[in-house]
């Protein structure tokens, strides 16, 4: 298209731009709430699932045990690093329990917890934090992807895997987690602009925690929600509470169900808070206040819905103490775990590379095989 035929170039010229230039959808759809979207204290709560906030409250529980101990074994030295998801476990326990056991999780590198929501043995999950070979575990038979330490850059592999699916006509929807830091990056537009262009049945959720390691969101973007991003791409935006643990399963099991019967994907930010730093190795006190975490702490998941479920008799005395004894004996099957040293093959480093070994790697190979040959016959 020319300037001469854009609107207002000219009575000489067409009154009327070509169809190509015109939207191609009604926006109005698919702008996100003004407000994150809430179940917990409002009237949607009267609708609450019993058995399913009973089972959510169990694995939030677990959720943040497991959190606790895995940051205790960074400073036991059994973990070199560890990204916490304190605060954020609705987020991400809402993040599996809404997947088939044939759809894909694609976790960020915080997204641990996510894995282990889905069935992955926490020892496993945390296998490359720990520095042991690659991802700890094999992500065809737990249909979860390596975990990304890269920034988003498991989107676009998400859409590719949800496109190929849909290409095969297999009953797959890829569940893409990312958070507001990721957002920044070009991976983040490439996945949104192919996933909407092909209409693959993906899902993206985006956890604003509020920091992408020390830069608030506010230096990131100047877009009114995260959620917004989804109509420049064609795809709705959903805005939730990423606390509210019931308004998470609910919205995410639309956009999964949405994605499966063709409707395409979905951008959903989750609202939340990193209650601890970045990483083990981050002083967080350098960027923000104690009053700030402090404020937060009034809007804890768990506490949400555990006076929630109590209020209503859904959850008693016993039921809490079940979930904590539990995520105790989850807690202490991961310490046993991490602390047996592991068995280290030092030919992994060639086993893995490539399907069919280079000549050069097949001569590293050797040369550190027989070193290692050497080792035991002296």
């Amino acid at each position: 298209m020319t300037v001469q035929e854009l609107p207002g170039a000219g009575a000489s010229h067409r009154s009327t731009p070509p169809p190509a230039w015109r939207p191609r959808t009604d926006a109005a759809p698919l702008l996100p709430d003004a407000e994150p979207y809430r179940v917990l204290g409002t009237e949607a709560a009267d609708r609450l699932d019993p058995a399913l906030m009973r089972r959510c409250y169990a694995e939030l529980v677990r959720g943040r045990r497991y959190n606790a101990q895995a940051t205790a074994l960074t400073k036991q030295g059994r973990l070199a690093v560890y990204p916490s998801t304190v605060g954020q476990e609705a987020c991400e326990i809402a993040a599996a329990m809404v997947l088939e056991e044939q759809d894909w999780l694609f976790p960020s590198y915080r997204d641990t917890l996510a894995a282990v929501a889905r069935g992955l043995d926490p020892v496993q999950a945390l296998t490359l934090l720990r520095g042991d070979w690659h991802t700890g575990y094999d992500p065809r038979e737990h249909r979860i992807a390596p975990l990304s330490t890269p920034l988003a850059t498991q989107l676009p592999h998400a859409v590719g895997l949800a496109h190929a699916a849909r290409l095969r006509g297999d009953d797959v929807v890829a569940l893409a987690m990312v958070g507001d830091g990721g957002t920044s990056e070009g991976d983040f537009h490439e996945a949104l602009n192919f996933a909407a262009v092909w209409q693959a049945p993906v899902v993206f959720l985006v956890q604003n925690n509020g920091f992408a390691i020390s830069v608030p969101l506010a230096k990131q973007t100047a877009a009114p929600t995260l959620a917004h991003k989804g109509v420049g791409y064609g795809m709705p935006g959903r805005l939730v509470d990423g606390n509210d643990i019931a308004a998470m399963h609910e919205v995410l099991s639309e956009a999964v169900r949405r994605a499966r019967a063709g409707g395409g994907p979905t951008l959903i930010e989750a609202v939340t808070y990193r209650m601890e730093a970045h990483t083990n190795a981050d002083d967080a006190t350098r960027y923000r206040g104690d009053a700030e975490v402090e404020a937060w702490k009034a809007h804890d998941p768990i506490d949400l819905l555990e006076r929630e479920l109590t209020a209503r008799g859904i959850l008693d005395e016993a039921g809490i103490t079940a979930a904590r004894d539990e995520a105790e004996a989850m807690a202490a099957s991961l310490r046993d775990g991490m602390n047996a040293d592991p068995v280290v093959d030092p030919m992994d480093l060639f086993a893995h590379v490539y399907a069919e070994q280079t000549d050069r790697l097949r001569e590293q190979a050797a040369m550190l095989r027989a070193e290692l040959e050497a080792e035991d016959q002296a």
